[in-house]
């Protein structure tokens, strides 16, 4: 599960721990995610961590507008203080929108086209679910396909651009800019036609197919 998380503009939390583990990715503005002592580093929108559970750690926001995709695998998603922590075993991520390595059609079976590029970002270890960034160019059109006949998740994030979405439960096109949502399950085709350059996260738990 996920939801959008807004922070203030100078917003910084004392040092506290969290239940269980969770991801975020920065949709506007600039984040910082780290250790009480850490120096700033400032994630910029596209930019992605992972939080383990029981990690000491502090969050701060730095621009006049921040906001952020924040997912879990399951909840519930408490704050607990600093002397609660504990070691999970996992350890954080920070990657900054700059390091992240985007693949082609000649480096990924899962894409075809050359209006589209995947970086993958986590799988969980026992199961097919993971996570991964889409880019797609501006005037791209083309399809993201939910691949199995079960029910698996297929759950989409607009973290960057503004994107026309069609599909057989839409009457007609939706404008869907950074922060929409979309979801399906079984096999399932979403429609996209990019209006800028846009990054869109992705959690499946089956195989994703895009063609663009």
């Amino acid at each position: 599960m996920g939801i959008s998380v807004r922070f203030n503009p100078g917003f910084s939390s004392p040092p506290h721990i969290h239940n269980i583990t969770y991801r975020g990715i920065v949709i506007e503005g600039l984040l910082h995610n780290d250790d009480p002592t850490a120096e700033s580093m400032w994630l910029p929108a596209g930019s992605f961590w992972t939080q383990p559970a029981g990690e000491d750690h502090i969050t701060a926001a730095n621009a006049q507008s921040n906001m952020i995709y924040l997912e879990i695998d399951s909840g519930p998603y408490l704050v607990k203080p600093s002397t609660e922590k504990f070691d999970s075993g996992e350890r954080p991520v920070n990657i900054h929108s700059d390091n992240i390595v985007w693949l082609s059609e000649d480096e990924s079976t899962l894409i075809n086209g050359e209006a589209i590029k995947l970086a993958n970002l986590w799988q969980n270890k026992t199961n097919l679910t993971r996570g991964m960034l889409v880019k797609l160019n501006k005037g791209a059109k083309g399809y993201l396909f939910g691949q199995s006949d079960g029910s698996p998740e297929f759950k989409a994030v607009v973290i960057q651009g503004l994107v026309s979405y069609k599909s057989d439960e839409t009457k007609q096109a939706v404008k869907l800019n950074a922060g929409s949502f979309f979801s399906s399950t079984g096999k399932f085709e979403h429609e996209l036609s990019t209006e800028s350059d846009t990054i869109i996260y992705i959690r499946t738990d089956a195989k994703l197919k895009a063609e663009f």
